[in-house]
């Protein structure tokens, strides 16, 4: 079984869609094993999005994701990363497939209602980084 990280950024909490995210995830048979809700640090914005900082875009990142609460969660299934990023769409809404999360309610590239780790190594990374083996459901 696969695992990975997903996490409902602070416009799907603030917008009332962490019912819904919560609900495809289900609908296409996807276990959670973990899950909180937590308010980012800019400090800890910061070193969850290391890997961005030499980026343009890394300042309104870090602000955006400390800006309300967000939902980290522990996603575990057959193929469950590209599962989980199939169902969120691409990052730009604009270019999502229809009935995707992002192309259903995200507003824009940053602002896009949820996050999904990119492979194996960066899940087992992320999944670390918000939770340790006590709070993850086997």
């Amino acid at each position: 079984m696969e695992r990975t990280l997903s996490i409902i950024k602070p416009d799907g909490v603030g917008k009332g869609l962490a019912g819904e995210v919560i609900r495809r995830l289900e609908q296409a048979g996807i276990k959670i094993c973990a899950m909180k809700m937590v308010r980012l640090t800019l400090d800890h914005a910061g070193m969850f999005y290391a890997v961005h900082r030499e980026r343009p875009f890394y300042s309104s990142l870090t602000e955006f994701m400390t800006s309300g609460p967000i939902i980290a969660m522990v996603l575990e299934g057959e193929n469950v990363i590209q599962r989980n990023r199939e169902l969120m769409g691409a990052t730009n809404p604009k270019e999502a497939l229809p009935g995707t999360i992002r192309r259903d309610f995200a507003s824009d590239v940053e602002k896009n209602i949820v996050h999904g780790s990119d492979g194996p190594e960066t899940a087992a990374q992320e999944i670390k980084f918000f939770f340790n083996d006590l709070e993850i459901q086997h």
